[in-house]
């Protein structure tokens, strides 16, 4: 069995397999692990992606969980560690990117590693040290109002340093766009004054794919997944129909979405406006006790067969306000994550076999609660986003399942996941 040579820790569930997409497209057969597993990986596989729910709970839980996967990806072989983080670079001052970051240097003996979250394919790109969401600057976009972790600054390099002991500064993209050599001298010379950290520019995928060559060997990277696509070349590989080949697709198809991403409410508009079979859910209901998740597969199950059916409690920022407002922050999230997920068990006990989850938070408590633990990554439906197979114990037969996170996806994304399943594995079966 073949040993992994990149291990990647990620800080949500979409992020995993956001990365674990683009590592596939690039030539790197990849598997996705739902937490960290308890014993050796069971397959072959040239990248391991171990899918962590980290990024919003305490800083000192999110170190603990990481140097819990750094272990295991230790144990497998792995030659290089990428800290997977979102495009959005989601986090708060306290963490939790710097100091697990920080504590993964320690961990690996590394002086010095890069930070970008820059995914141009998805509209992130950094400039000057900035994060850019499409044309606006991400302090002047949706993620201002996220509910966790509200984003009121563009400046990675004052983002990072919040967070760190280390001292953070900035590749800038004249030093990207003049290529390996030059990257690797500005990273000596950062190192020469006292820089332990470098946030990254890169505006276009050409700039990722200068980058890679000169992180060949820094111990641990902390990037979005746009780094990926540059990475598996290093290893001497290169991209390959058969690396994203899954399983024909069967059974019901259904959407539970939990993400109030503007990205989100624009698809689930989208959905209903082309005459989807749509189900709101009130998380003042599910809070006061009532028995929110039974009714929704009742409403589910007879509109099952028409196609696909979608169960959401995605809002507006204002409304998503008025419900914290009453219930709480956490209580409010963890009221509607756990409704979806025991949605989403219930759509699978029931026949539906290809599964599209909305969120990252949401993700996570659907994986949870459908018990699966390692996922097969196929082919992308939009940047950042691909079709996965799994195996767990409520569906031995399989299960399709894609995880979007809440800011991915073009409007039509809802509507067209289940034809580009249907066609990807056509084409992979002619390959």
């Amino acid at each position: 069995m073949t040993r992994p040579l990149l291990g990647c820790i990620a800080d949500d569930f979409t992020g995993a397999t956001d990365l674990a997409n683009n590592l596939v497209r690039a030539g790197m057969r990849t598997v996705q692990t739902i937490g960290v597993p308890a014993g050796p990986l069971d397959a072959s596989a040239d990248a391991v992606v171990v899918a962590l729910k980290s990024r919003t709970v305490p800083a000192a839980q999110a170190v603990a969980q990481s140097l819990d996967a750094l272990r295991w990806l230790q144990a497998q072989g792995v030659q290089q560690v990428y800290f997977k983080v979102c495009s959005t670079f989601d986090s708060t001052p306290a963490g939790n990117i710097g100091p697990v970051t920080e504590a993964l240097m320690d961990a690996l003996d590394a002086p010095f590693t890069i930070a970008t979250p820059a995914f141009p394919d998805n509209g992130r790109t950094v400039f000057k040290g900035h994060l850019f969401v499409g044309d606006v600057l991400l302090s002047d976009s949706g993620m201002r109002h996220h509910p966790l972790t509200p984003m009121t600054d563009a400046n990675l390099v004052r983002v990072m340093q919040a967070q760190c002991q280390r001292r953070v500064g900035l590749i800038d993209h004249r030093t990207v766009a003049a290529g390996q050599a030059a990257i690797r001298a500005r990273m000596a010379a950062l190192q020469a004054e006292g820089v332990a950290i470098a946030i990254v520019d890169a505006v276009s995928n050409d700039d990722l794919l200068r980058l890679a060559p000169a992180l060949k060997d820094l111990p641990v990277l902390c990037a979005g997944s746009g780094v990926a696509i540059g990475l598996p070349g290093n290893f001497g590989l290169s991209p390959s129909a058969q690396t994203a080949r899954l399983p024909a697709p069967q059974g019901a198809q259904a959407i539970v979405s939990g993400s109030c991403s503007v990205a989100t409410n624009g698809q689930v508009a989208d959905f209903i406006a082309r005459g989807g079979a749509a189900l709101a859910i009130d998380p003042l209901r599910v809070a006061a006790g009532e028995p929110v998740a039974e009714a929704a597969l009742e409403w589910a199950r007879p509109r099952l067969a028409q196609g696909p059916v979608l169960v959401y409690s995605t809002a507006a920022p204002e409304a998503v306000q008025a419900i914290q407002a009453q219930l709480g922050v956490e209580a409010a999230g963890a009221l509607v994550e756990g409704c979806i997920a025991r949605i989403a068990r219930g759509l699978v006990d029931v026949g539906v076999r290809q599964l599209v989850v909305a969120g990252g938070e949401t993700s996570g408590a659907c994986v949870q609660a459908l018990g699966i633990t390692q996922l097969a990554i196929g082919a992308q439906i939009d940047p950042g986003v691909p079709w996965c197979h799994a195996q767990p114990t409520c569906a031995p037969e399989g299960l399709h399942l894609t995880l979007k996170s809440g800011n991915f996806g073009t409007p039509d994304f809802f509507t067209k996941a289940f034809s580009a399943l249907a066609l990807a594995v056509a084409a992979a079966e002619t390959v």
